[in-house]
């Protein structure tokens, strides 16, 4: 057990989720960098500090899942913060190919049920398998929260405005998984409402990122931002919301 407030970052290892394992070390946590290859996370805490901890957790393995819990109550007894960031774009876009190619061959209409699924599988069901694993030890902390980072392509009304942007490349894959993954958010915040755990989503925004090639425009200090103002809201902060830096976004 400790005084300072331990947070769960998973897909930690790089990007966005390193970037925010950096910022919640400098608001005073300890920071579990969860990273399905066990070097890749400690090479990262490195960079991270020394209130960093590596910690073996992939996402789609109910093993790797039920033993990073068990690490956790072993050694600090609870969890302050959940950010569920770790996702896949893809299993099957080509080298050199664009998001809007990747695109038309991934609609509704043709569309790999098995590309679905392996997508789904990171960032919904693994998602949920996550949090439920760890809301043991969230139930233990004094104020937790879980952070839920999604996109905003996820966006049922945005992408209903024949005006967004990209609303070409809505489709079942990526777009949809986030669009179920701000359901689970909105599903948790409900149950947890009269615990004080509060469940939250949001766009981190277009980040220049493996997950996307590197295609983004922003930076993973722009990327952070938002996760990290969710993980620390106070008591007076909102549950079940789904958000950017610019506010709140819609459904």
């Amino acid at each position: 057990m400790q005084n300072k407030p331990v947070a769960l970052v998973t897909g930690a290892n790089q990007g966005i989720g390193l970037q925010i394992a950096k910022d919640l070390v400098a608001q005073g946590f300890t920071v579990l960098v969860g990273s399905r290859n066990l070097e890749r996370g400690e090479a990262a805490t490195k960079e991270v500090g020394p209130d960093a901890r590596a910690l073996q957790l992939d996402v789609t393995d109910g093993a790797s899942i039920a033993a990073a819990a068990e690490r956790v109550r072993k050694e600090f007894g609870r969890l302050d913060v959940l950010v569920n960031n770790a996702a896949i774009s893809n299993t099957s876009k080509l080298p050199g190919q664009s998001i809007a190619e990747y695109a038309k061959l991934t609609r509704a209409s043709n569309v790999s049920l098995d590309e679905v699924r392996a997508v789904w599988e990171t960032n919904v069901f693994g998602v949920l398998a996550v949090t439920q694993a760890m809301l043991p030890l969230l139930r233990e902390a004094p104020a937790a929260r879980i952070v839920n980072v999604s996109s905003g392509v996820g966006s049922l009304t945005a992408n209903s405005d024949p005006a967004f942007p990209y609303r070409s490349i809505f489709g079942p894959c990526y777009p949809a998984s986030k669009t179920a993954l701000n359901a689970m958010t909105l599903a948790m915040a409900i149950e947890l409402e009269s615990t004080g755990i509060k469940v939250n989503a949001c766009s981190p925004g277009f980040i220049k990122t493996k997950l996307n090639d590197y295609a983004g425009t922003g930076t993973v200090e722009e990327g952070a931002r938002e996760p990290v103002r969710l993980a620390l809201l106070g008591a007076d902060g909102p549950t079940g919301t789904f958000s950017n830096t610019d506010g709140v976004i819609p459904w």
